[in-house]
């Protein structure tokens, strides 16, 4: 297991309301478990010890985020401006990151104003390098994005407003 993948399940830990998570590859054990806004990362690797120290060390970084995510909801006050009591929300699945394009340097998929039909994919979540197409499941017309480009996200957490047709 690599350090940047161990940094990429701390932040997605982080960000959403697991308390404890445990996996086991390999014969690398990785233990993570918050307690009072922190995690306790325990690393267990027979083959090298060194890299056993560094994701101890990324567990401070983890909560580097955090303050982005405390500016995420300063955005919303602006949001009640859109009666969204008869809007549908398309909401992610799953905890992982938000894309609004295929690839970076594409057009996203939709905008504000967009039309789109129960089929249609409006983004992707990428969870564990697998990355997921998220479709509209109604017709109507986007009427705001909720979430940026690589944000984080959370299991039920709102991604769209759609006016329905």
């Amino acid at each position: 297991m690599k350090i940047h993948e161990i940094r990429e399940i701390i932040k997605l830990i982080d960000q959403s309301s697991i308390n404890e998570f445990k996996l086991e590859t390999e014969g690398a054990k990785v233990t993570l478990k918050k307690s009072s806004g922190t995690e306790t990362v325990v690393v267990t690797q027979p083959v090298v010890q060194a890299q056993a120290a560094a994701p101890v060390a990324a567990a401070p970084v983890a909560a580097a985020p955090a303050p982005v995510a405390a500016e995420a909801p300063k955005a919303a006050p602006s949001a009640p401006a859109v009666d969204d009591a008869n809007l549908h929300k398309i909401v992610s699945p799953m905890v992982g990151t938000f894309y609004s394009a295929p690839e970076p340097g594409k057009p996203p998929y939709v905008q504000a104003g967009d039309k789109v039909n129960p089929n249609k994919v409006v983004c992707i979540v990428e969870a564990m390098k697998l990355f997921n197409e998220i479709e509209a499941e109604v017709h109507g017309e986007i009427v705001k994005v909720l979430v940026e480009d690589g944000q984080l996200v959370e299991y039920g957490q709102a991604l769209f407003l759609v006016k329905p047709e």
